[in-house]
């Protein structure tokens, strides 16, 4: 469709599927063809054309109707409509996304397919692709523009626009206009394509490396660790008799794209375009990559709260299967040594990063097929059973403070209110992290190590803090590793628990 104010892709209306691949199939084909029109338009505007009408491509949109209150199976956590009526959402990278998207589109037509199946139903929305979000990953277009002509591109095209990526849905506060379609997932196409760009910005990485299982840490330790284990892991011929469950890794990830195989694994197409960046990006990213994507990502976050909502913010539109933190905390109690293990049941957040977002009076449930996982993990590594397993592991609360120096504050004020509390730790990150989790409904769980006890004179000196790291780091990393092997073996279905939807709940996970 032409006219003398607006260049689109041809229109083509939206169909109707029964089958979840054609559906899939057909948005892929949609969304190829707005980002085609986007592209090559702007290469021609760099190359020096001009255009007299304005240039959009829009998202694809998936929609589902039903008229009945009848509800699927009451012990399913996700993939069904909450009731009558129109619901929709805008998708974006497919082939990012085709194995999320398959699953969503199979779930929804299987569980309301009995009494009164639906169809699927999909077209082009009227969401403006931004520009920005059409670039492939490889793809930079700068500075052979003078400024006036990027000042032209900005009445030529679709810039990001902010008020379509608000996260209303995820924070159960957005409200749709009468007659709209109520929402099908927690984020619109353009948050999701933003929060892609923020990952490549902050990790060093391209989403496409990122994996299932996430793991936090607020130490640089602990990546170097990863590191080390990636490398010998890739080292290493995989074993042909492996559990289906273990030894899968294909390959390690490093910031910069840099890709390396395991012994035995071909080279593929784009490894050879990573490099290492000329400096590390704020929280590096790496991987430990399986073919089903069901491997493990590791983030250094740094120290505080708000890289721990920052990076929380962009990985949930990913849906990984759950996140966990792993790092060091301050022992609270006496009875604590130092390399002590903490499994967070509960959370004291005086972080202050999400209180808009999340009030401080919505609880933080513990997950128990995270908490079993942790503690199953801390078991098999350490081979403690019973009473000694319970010395060296203490279940509580986890106080997470925005405050690093939160010793000097005067000790009738916060320290009051960590023993009101129960808190057994306090950390700047895992409270923050849990609170993400819950809001974005990604499982969610905190393993620390106690490194020092402030409240009872035994603070981190260099030589004893090094020590220590070396002592305990590559034992808590290995724990962590086997929390995910116990959690990958349990299934997506039952991970992703009923504890972390709402009311009127949006059918994708």
């Amino acid at each position: 469709m032409e006219d003398p104010q607006l260049l689109t892709p041809q229109y083509s209306p939206s169909a109707h599927f029964d089958d979840p691949s054609a559906a899939f199939e057909h948005a892929r084909a949609l969304y190829d063809r707005s980002i085609s029109h986007l592209r090559d338009a702007l290469q021609r505007f760099v190359a020096g054309e001009d255009f007299n009408e304005r240039i959009r491509a829009c998202y694809p949109f998936v929609r589902v109707h039903t008229d009945t209150v009848a509800r699927a199976d009451s012990r399913l956590s996700y993939g069904f409509v909450a009731g009558p009526g129109t619901y929709e959402t805008t998708i974006t990278r497919p082939d990012l996304f085709e194995k999320y998207y398959r699953e969503q589109f199979r779930l929804l037509l299987r569980n309301h397919g009995c009494n009164h199946p639906v169809q699927l139903e999909v077209g082009t929305s009227l969401q403006p692709i931004p520009v920005h979000f059409s670039f492939g990953e490889n793809e930079h277009i700068e500075g052979d523009m003078s400024p006036s002509r990027r000042l032209r591109m900005r009445d030529l095209f679709d810039l990001p626009d902010l008020a379509a990526m608000d996260d209303g849905i995820a924070n159960g506060t957005y409200e749709p206009l009468p007659g709209e379609a109520k929402p099908l997932s927690l984020f619109t196409a353009p948050r999701v394509d933003y929060s892609l760009q923020r990952l490549r910005h902050y990790t060093g990485t391209a989403p496409r490396h990122f994996q299932n299982f996430v793991l936090f840490t607020n130490y640089q330790f602990y990546i170097d660790e990863f590191i080390k284990l990636g490398h010998e892991i890739m080292g290493q011929a995989q074993a042909p008799d492996a559990p289906p469950n273990e030894d899968h890794y294909v390959a390690f990830v490093e910031p910069g794209n840099q890709v390396t195989r395991r012994v035995g694994q071909s080279v593929q197409s784009g490894d050879d375009l990573g490099a290492p960046p000329p400096r590390l990006p704020q929280m590096p990213a790496y991987h430990l990559v399986r073919e089903d994507g069901k491997g493990i990502t590791m983030i250094n976050i740094g120290v505080g709260p708000a890289n721990a909502k920052t990076i929380t913010d962009h990985v949930a539109v990913l849906r990984p299967h759950a996140w966990l933190m792993l790092g060091h905390c301050a022992g609270l109690r006496n009875t604590q040594e130092l390399g002590d293990y903490v499994l967070a049941h509960g959370y004291v957040r005086e972080d202050h990063v999400l209180d808009e977002d999340l009030p401080l009076w919505v609880p933080l449930p513990a997950l128990s097929e995270i908490q079993l996982a942790l503690e199953a993990a801390v078991a098999d590594v350490t081979r403690l059973s019973g009473h000694e397993l319970k010395r060296i592991l203490r279940t509580g609360t986890v106080a997470s403070t925005d405050n690093r120096n939160w010793e000097l504050l005067p000790q009738s004020s916060a320290v009051r209110r960590f023993s009101q509390s129960r808190a057994i730790a306090l950390d700047m990150e895992s409270a923050t992290i849990a609170a993400n989790g819950f809001r974005f409904r990604v499982p969610y769980g905190t393993l620390l190590c106690v490194s020092d006890k402030p409240l009872h004179g035994e603070i981190k000196l260099p030589g004893m803090a090094n020590h220590f790291y070396r002592e305990r780091v590559d034992q808590h990393l290995r724990i962590g590793i086997r929390a995910v092997e116990l959690l990958r073996g349990q299934g997506t279905d039952k991970l992703h628990s009923r504890k972390l939807r709402s009311f009127a709940e949006v059918a994708f996970q």
